[in-house]
């Protein structure tokens, strides 16, 4: 069986624990995960983003466990759009 993959593995260690992440694009920002699972070698996730009220997040694998994809919902819009790909996953320090 091959390797999870390690930003989802990052993401799920860290959970509930505030996670920041950085997106291909080099955003960087704050974000509470909840629900991180992994099946097998697929990974996915449900969340929200610190400056980002309203909106929803989702995180999963591509379709060949590369990558962990970022989707954004707002609360207004009907469907989902996919931000970037997450780079970095590093817990967040306390003040």
């Amino acid at each position: 069986m091959a390797d999870l993959n390690p930003i989802g593995k990052r993401i799920h260690n860290i959970s509930p624990d505030p996670v920041r992440l950085t997106l291909d694009d080099g955003t960087e920002a704050v974000f509470r995960v909840s629900g991180a699972e992994f099946f097998q070698q697929e990974f996915q996730a449900e969340g929200t983003r610190d400056d980002d009220d309203g909106a929803a997040y989702r995180f999963v694998s591509s379709a060949d466990n590369d990558a962990i994809l970022v989707g954004r919902k707002g609360p207004d819009e009907k469907g989902w759009s996919m931000i970037g790909e997450a780079v970095e996953a590093e817990p967040v320090e306390a003040p």
